[in-house]
């Protein structure tokens, strides 16, 4: 098994191409497959479990001017944005989202044309206690979006497969039109994630004041 202190070709790629992780690899390939952030722009995007802020800066690079709002417990990487976290299109809250503060903060900026988490656990080397702390988060992100999402908006979350994750993708195949578990190549090879993507959320937004 390699060790995650490694870089490797999409740690490197990141490096020298000014994201602060390999996550990005995955972000663009769903977007280059699903069309998640299709022009004109303007999209309305949450991102959960934000830091270190790839999937922030490649959102922000996409489209210069969405509304965007990130959510992580840890801070933003600022080695790379070159002021992009500093605009006012741009908003980050520093917490547990699921934290009853932030999630009234997120309704605030909201409603959203896109969800997007790849929000993990810290892994304790359990594959079942690992998967479902996941799934905890996993089926947290999916609440934001049933409850944030605008109609026709999209959703994609990540996963430790496990048991008990087939239920969610079914979940998420009731809400929108289209549902399907990918794997981005940039996941690593001795890893169990992926990613469940959701298109046309079918459901109007609750109002703000719901």
């Amino acid at each position: 098994m390699g060790s995650y202190d490694k870089p490797d070709f999409w740690a490197q790629k990141a490096q020298k191409e000014a994201y602060p992780a390999r996550s990005v690899y995955k972000l663009k390939e769903m977007d280059e497959k699903f069309g998640l952030f299709r022009p004109p722009g303007g999209r309305r995007v949450l991102d959960l479990g934000a830091a270190p802020g790839s999937w922030s800066l490649y959102a922000l690079r996409k489209n210069p001017a969405p509304a965007l709002t990130a959510v992580d417990l840890s801070p933003l990487s600022r080695d790379f944005d070159k002021g992009l976290f500093e605009g006012g299109n741009f908003g980050f809250l520093q917490g547990d989202m699921t934290d009853p503060g932030i999630r009234e903060a997120i309704r605030a900026r909201g409603p959203f044309d896109l969800v997007m988490s790849d929000a993990a656990p810290a892994t304790s080397g359990n594959r079942s206690l690992d998967s479902l702390r996941s799934l905890a988060l996993a089926e947290t992100a999916l609440d934001y979006g049933e409850q944030f999402l605008c109609k026709g908006g999209a959703l994609i979350l990540k996963i430790f497969q496990g048991g008990q994750s087939a239920g969610l993708l079914k979940r998420i195949q009731r809400d929108f039109e289209s549902a399907k578990a990918f794997k981005p190549r940039a996941c690593r090879s001795n890893s169990f994630e992926t990613y469940f993507v959701g298109m046309k959320f079918k459901a109007a937004v609750l109002p703000k004041d719901a």
